[in-house]
């Protein structure tokens, strides 16, 4: 039921490392990069993307080990999220920093990401929001 896939994910002049845990309704993203930059963003764009095209859709990522984040991967981050609402699928951020979570609050981003403390809630948000779509779509 768990697979565990170690990926790294090669760009230009940077790259950033992830592990990633399949379950059943989901994959746990997990950054292991301390800081995601600017330079990362089409890479972790491309990535994180690429989980729309799965049977299982939905993604949580784990963020419990970056220290810093640049404005232009939080503006990401936040398009990513919005790209997955906009496909019915589930995208929550979960463990994060203070200081990561600061800068997120500082720069009007907080309020409109997915956000949870722990990984486990992220899992309830997921397991809510996809019995909220199949009872959403069997209104028809």
């Amino acid at each position: 039921m768990f697979a565990r896939i170690y990926k790294r994910i090669v760009h230009k002049h940077s790259y950033m490392q992830v592990k990633i845990d399949t379950k059943e309704k989901f994959h746990v993203i997990t950054v292991t990069e301390p800081v995601l930059s600017a330079s990362m963003t089409e890479e972790m764009e491309n990535k994180l993307l690429s989980y729309l095209q799965n049977d299982v859709k939905n993604v949580v990522l784990r963020l419990a080990t970056v220290e810093r984040i640049d404005l232009a991967a939080s503006e990401k981050l936040v398009l990513i999220q919005q790209k997955y609402y906009e496909s019915g699928a589930s995208f929550i951020i979960c463990e994060l920093q203070k200081p990561v979570e600061d800068f997120l609050d500082e720069n009007e981003l907080l309020e409109i990401m997915n956000v949870t403390p722990t990984e486990s809630e992220a899992w309830d948000i997921v397991q809510m929001e996809e019995i909220e779509r199949e009872l959403l779509g069997g209104e028809d």
